[in-house]
């Protein structure tokens, strides 16, 4: 069974930088289908400071759906066999159906550094 977490804010949407989420949703996913949605509650900071990655893989997460985030989270999500997909917004049930369908591929875009406004909206490529 494949695991994949999105960063999430308090509106139930992408957040739009890792290190700001309020929780996380694991979804379960098998024959390419959801077919459970776990909460998992965030500590507050920096990403690539806490252990979330290391929470993440001891939850059995094997993707990370995100829109803002920086090398150094990347980094330790990376470490941890946690594989980023960057460039992500919007709902995050519609977020994991369009990456199983194909739709989302990676921005190639990371944070440049942590104290900065996203003024631009990060969009998933479909």
């Amino acid at each position: 069974m494949k695991k994949i977490a999105i960063p999430v804010d308090i509106n139930s949407q992408l957040e739009d930088h890792f290190g700001h989420c309020d929780h996380y949703e694991i979804y379960s996913i098998f024959n390419n289908k959801i077919v459970s949605v776990e909460t998992l509650i965030a500590e507050q900071g920096c990403g690539c400071k806490s252990n979330i990655a290391s929470v993440l893989a001891e939850h059995g997460v094997t993707t990370m759906l995100a829109g803002g985030i920086g090398t150094g989270a990347i980094n330790v999500l990376n470490k941890c066999n946690i594989e980023v997909v960057r460039g992500c917004s919007g709902n995050t049930m519609e977020i994991v159906n369009n990456y199983l369908d194909g739709k989302v591929i990676d921005s190639g875009e990371s944070c440049m550094h942590h104290e900065h406004e996203h003024s631009h909206g990060h969009q998933c490529s479909h």
